[in-house]
């Protein structure tokens, strides 16, 4: 568990997205991010425990298996998780955003 603040740079480092199962609170969130953030190249993970997801930031230039990060999901509990389907990109608010 890292026990400083967050960088949570946007511009830096790869995104990627997974779809949890089997969260019930935020406790859930938290025990899935910091099992997410003990994984050498990751630089933060953000769990959303309504919408079901986790948004891993990569450190710039940084590869990690997307099964490295489902492990680590389902090592941190009871819980399933499966890369994010990637949609078409769209704007909204002036900002990119991914769908899916």
């Amino acid at each position: 568990m890292r026990l400083f603040n967050r960088k949570k740079d946007t511009d830096v480092g790869e995104q990627v997205v997974l779809i949890v199962e089997g969260m019930h609170c935020s406790s859930c969130g938290q025990l899935i991010d910091d099992e997410l953030e003990d994984i050498p190249g990751v630089r933060f993970a953000a769990t959303d425990v309504k919408t079901g997801r986790t948004t891993v930031r990569l450190e710039e230039g940084a590869h990690v298996d997307t099964a490295a990060l489902v492990a680590a999901v389902q090592q941190a509990g009871d819980y399933t998780a499966r890369p994010a389907p990637r949609g078409p990109t769209v704007t909204c608010g002036g900002s990119r955003q991914r769908r899916g």
